[in-house]
Formats: structure tokens, C-alpha cells, sequence
């Protein structure tokens, strides 16, 4: 059985950069990877409605923290026979986003933290309720807020169709949404984290090392 790393972040951290450098690390130490990010928005019907909703395209759907996280639960459910799948294929499944995202976001729409209700909402709805595989090791890409802005703003400019939904537009959101990341990473929620450089850019050789080992 493979070992389920996730990889976390705010909008614009740099996670599927990441993920491209680790997985080619990994596989230079001879491990095999299966790769997978969340939401799913062509996909699955969940994260395409939860599209919609962060776009205004939903009526009130985005004003409910709730119905959105279950948009985004859903979702990875319905994807949870084929990671099991790639977990029993692979050496490693890395995944951009997984259900600490749903805590992170949902905590910070609340204005909780990552010891406050909602986050033990997210834990027994995804894993205890729906069952989805417990990650082995949690990545966080910690950069400050303006910088993962400023990045989106880039992506964005370069792909006029990727514009910022609602969430990523939000600098209060995601300022509280790095804070409550940090202090999922520092409970070590659902799994050992491992806090990354996001500026400077980790070394994904070294941490390939780590994970292999």
C-alpha cells in the first residue's frame, strides 16, 4: 500500500509547482506516484456547483461555510475508490489540497481556529462519516498572504479564464486561512505536517529524501 502526501497552501503558494518537482524527485529515487488535486471542477458535479458558487453563478450557495465544505467533501468521496486504487498501484499518491483545506477555509470563514468546531465538523464528516483515506504526511507551503496574492494576481493576468473566485480575492480570508493553517500543521491534524519555504522555494530533493525514508 502506497503512502497517501498531501500537499497544502493558500491560493497562489505555489503547490502544483511543487508537486511537479517532488514527484520528479520521488521518482528519481525509484518511487512510483500517482498525482491528484482538489477540487475536482471538471470532474465531479460537487466541486463544478461549488464552482459555480464561488463564481456567483449558485444564488446563496457561497454564504453557507457549511453547504460549501460539503460541496468540497462531496467531491473528494466521490473520488475516494480510485485514490484507494492509486494507494494500492503506487508507492506515493500526492494530492494538491485535501480536507485540512476544508477545515483551514471553513474555520477562517468562521472566524475559528483549527481546535474550534468546525474543523471536528470537517473530521467527521470526511473521515469518520464518508471514510476517506488519512493522509501519511501533510506539506504545508507557508508564504505570506500579500505573496500568494501577488502570484494569483500573475496567474491570472497570464490566463485571462482563471480568474480569482470569491475566496481567492478575499485578502482578510486568506490572511485568517495561513493562520489556521499553521495551526493545523502545529496540532498535527489528521497526520504529521511538515512546514516548506514557500518563498524561497523547498528543496523537493531533500524532502523526497524525508518522505522516502
Amino acid at each position: 500500500m502506497g503512502r497517501l502526501i498531501v500537499i497544502e497552501g493558500l491560493d497562489g503558494a505555489g503547490k502544483n509547482t511543487v508537486a511537479g518537482a517532488l514527484t520528479t524527485a520521488l521518482q528519481g529515487r525509484g518511487a512510483t506516484v500517482a498525482r491528484l488535486a482538489f477540487p475536482r471542477y471538471d470532474d465531479d458535479v460537487h466541486a463544478e456547483l461549488a464552482r459555480d458558487a464561488l463564481y456567483g453563478r449558485a444564488g446563496d450557495l457561497a454564504d453557507s461555510v457549511h453547504g460549501m465544505a460539503l460541496m468540497f467533501a462531496l467531491d473528494r468521496r466521490a473520488a475516494a475508490d480510485g485514490m484507494r486504487a492509486a494507494l494500492a498501484a503506487h508507492d506515493v499518491l500526492l494530492v494538491d489540497r485535501y480536507i485540512a483545506s476544508n477545515a483551514a477555509y471553513g474555520a477562517a470563514r468562521l472566524h475559528e481556529g483549527a481546535d474550534g468546531g468546525f474543523a471536528a465538523w470537517v473530521r467527521s464528516t470526511e473521515v469518520e462519516r464518508f471514510g476517506l483515506p488519512v493522509p501519511d504526511h501533510q506539506l504545508l507551503l507557508a508564504v505570506p498572504e500579500r505573496v500568494a496574492a501577488e502570484r494569483a494576481e500573475r496567474r491570472e493576468r497570464a490566463d485571462p479564464r482563471r480568474g480569482r473566485d470569491s475566496f481567492e480575492s478575499d485578502g482578510g480570508l486568506q490572511e485568517r486561512t495561513s493562520a489556521v493553517y499553521a495551526q493545523l500543521a502545529g496540532l498535527s491534524w489528521l497526520s504529521p505536517w511538515t512546514v516548506l519555504d514557500g518563498v524561497a522555494g523547498p528543496d523537493a530533493d531533500a524532502v523526497a529524501a524525508d518522505l522516502v525514508a
